[in-house]
């Protein structure tokens, strides 16, 4: 077996259909398009969304709501998965936006706040853009301060 005699198994493929070469071919005359009409002639392409006439569905729906350009999205870091993190010795005593993104709990762009979910038993320094009020107590509280950026 070589590279010049390799085929696909028998019956695998089929030959495309060739449309407009002529009678013989069983497509040629309306080329599969039918008589008349807009769908036969060439450059036809039909409006997006468009229902043959009937009211479209994004016209149908009404709208609703609205997104605030002005909202501030944080990505949340709980104090459970901090300390998960200093128990494997993948942070020491001080924790930064960059720790967070070198160990991909945070993305280059992401802005985090500290929420109080778990217990932290180490005493840690975080400086961070964020923090809920209870995280605060919680990081306080286990000896640790936080500092927001």
């Amino acid at each position: 077996m070589s590279l010049n005699n390799l085929k696909p198994a028998a019956g695998s493929t089929k030959s495309t259909k060739r449309i407009a070469r002529g009678q013989g071919s069983g497509h040629g005359g309306t080329s599969t398009r039918g008589h008349n009409g807009a769908k036969s002639r060439s450059g036809y392409s039909r409006k997006i969304g468009f229902e043959g006439g009937q009211m479209p569905l994004q016209r149908r729906v009404p709208k609703f709501g609205f997104r605030n350009m002005n909202r501030v999205e944080y990505k949340g870091v709980n104090l459970d998965l901090l300390q998960a993190l200093v128990d494997n010795k993948k942070i020491k005593d001080t924790v930064s936006v960059q720790d967070l993104r070198d160990n991909g709990i945070v993305s280059n762009n992401d802005l985090v706040k500290v929420l109080a979910k778990g217990e932290l038993k180490a005493k840690l320094s975080i400086e961070v853009h964020a923090f809920s009020k209870t995280a605060i107590a919680a990081i306080e509280a286990a000896g640790g301060e936080a500092k927001t950026l």
